[in-house]
């Protein structure tokens, strides 16, 4: 199956050292080599960058590990394709408006048999089952909550049963975010660390690269890292129970919703 990535911070900071490690496993030290894609916020705005072509090989992607964009909430996804075919509009993460804001999502998994009533508000361009998941959330959201943005443990909570529904059809590892929080759920496999004052070095486990985060932080920055497996080999990371929500915000768990 696929693999995710995604960075939340209490101020912007580049995912360069993440990135590099984890574009390495699209086709190298692993066998996700179906394409990529990553989705930065900034501001009301996104840059999204997608390709059908192996993160390891891929020119995009090279770009990415060059350019230090600065960024809050950040999700990244390479693909080990199980439904739909290896073509651009099936990369994640996948990007639409809800409520005047940008939301972005992505999916590792395999739903059996996920054929939901879509109403039209939020249809699939590709034709996975990731991208169908997404316009669901999204419609089930609307419907819920009509034309206002809820309260963010509203919206946890509304999540949580959702993410529950759609996981029962298989498997549902997941990314959603809007720029203020970024809800993760773990079917069968997540990791997280958070990075925070006195920051330390570490070494990527797939490439041989090492960061002294003293030498590129302050004192005050706090950044969360979630992925499907550990980036880094001298740190220690903390895995998701099977089940499990949880929401960062500013770097830290907001909430954490055992299943």
């Amino acid at each position: 199956m696929c693999q995710l990535l995604g960075m939340n911070c209490n101020t912007p900071t580049d995912i360069v050292f993440s990135f590099t490690g984890f574009a390495t496993r699209g086709g190298r030290t692993d066998e996700h080599k179906d394409g990529w894609g990553i989705a930065f916020f900034e501001g009301n705005g996104v840059r999204h960058f997608v390709d059908h072509q192996p993160a390891v090989s891929s020119p995009v992607a090279d770009l990415i590990k060059r350019l230090p964009i600065q960024s809050k909430n950040v999700i990244a996804h390479i693909r080990k394709a199980t439904q739909g075919e290896v073509m651009l509009e099936n990369c994640h993460p996948f990007v639409r408006e809800c409520w005047g804001r940008y939301w972005v999502f992505a999916h590792n998994g395999d739903l059996k048999a996920f054929a939901p009533e879509l109403d039209g508000s939020f249809l699939p361009v590709g034709t996975t089952d990731s991208e169908r998941a997404f316009c669901y959330i999204l419609q089930q959201m609307r419907q819920r909550f009509g034309r206002t943005l809820p309260a963010l443990s509203e919206l946890t909570s509304f999540l949580r049963g959702i993410v529950s529904e759609i996981a029962a059809y298989g498997t549902f590892n997941m990314m959603l975010s809007n720029g203020e929080a970024l809800f993760t759920h773990c079917s069968t496999k997540l990791h997280y660390i958070i990075r925070q004052y006195p920051f330390t070095t570490a070494n990527l486990s797939d490439e041989q690269v090492t960061v002294d985060f003293a030498e590129v932080t302050t004192p005050d920055d706090r950044v969360a890292v979630i992925v499907t497996e550990p980036l880094t080999s001298d740190e220690i990371w903390t895995q998701f129970a099977p089940g499990e929500m949880k929401v960062f915000v500013d770097g830290k768990v907001l909430a954490e919703l055992p299943a």
